[in-house]
């Protein structure tokens, strides 16, 4: 991978974070009062070196990044929760799942398989829904969850640990 690709995952996956951040929380800081949801990835301990490595490791930045900005706001009232759905099967999954089977001349649903075999598995057997993450999202940014900062949310992950 050259350093564009690197630099492109990095600036998309960390620094649109970080830079939304430093605009949001002067007003979260002043009011006392504030919720940032991180969205991650389970990628960011289990990067695909073929194709998502410069991914994977913005993912884990931007986990290492949550967690450290949680230490640092939490006390003021602003609370940082990261997020890291596993497989979910977002109109690019099925895009992606699509092209493997073209690609391969297998049909989708053993194209999709092989995306949750190369994951280690799914305990579920089928992947995440868009909306099932939305509304982890949701709850997390609710009064619901108001004691809920400085963690992690693995959705899903098959077999890789969580934190």
């Amino acid at each position: 991978m050259t350093d564009e690709h690197w630099q492109h995952a990095f600036s998309m996956n960390l620094f649109a974070a970080t830079r939304l951040d430093r605009a949001l929380l002067p007003a979260m800081l002043q009011q006392r009062s504030g919720v940032i949801i991180h969205v991650s990835s389970i990628q960011r301990t289990m990067p695909l070196f073929d194709s998502t490595l410069a991914y994977a490791a913005a993912k884990s930045a931007l986990t290492n990044y949550s967690k450290g900005l949680s230490n640092e706001v939490s006390g003021k009232g602003i609370r940082v929760i990261s997020v890291a759905p596993g497989y979910t099967e977002t109109d690019a999954a099925v895009g992606m799942v699509n092209e493997i089977a073209t690609r391969t001349g297998i049909t989708a649903d053993a194209a999709r398989q092989r995306i949750i075999d190369s994951l280690g598995g799914i305990p579920l057997g089928r992947p995440n829904r868009p909306e099932e993450v939305a509304e982890l999202v949701a709850f997390l940014a609710s009064d619901r969850a108001s004691s809920i900062t400085g963690s992690e949310f693995v959705i899903d992950g098959g077999s890789i640990p969580t934190i």
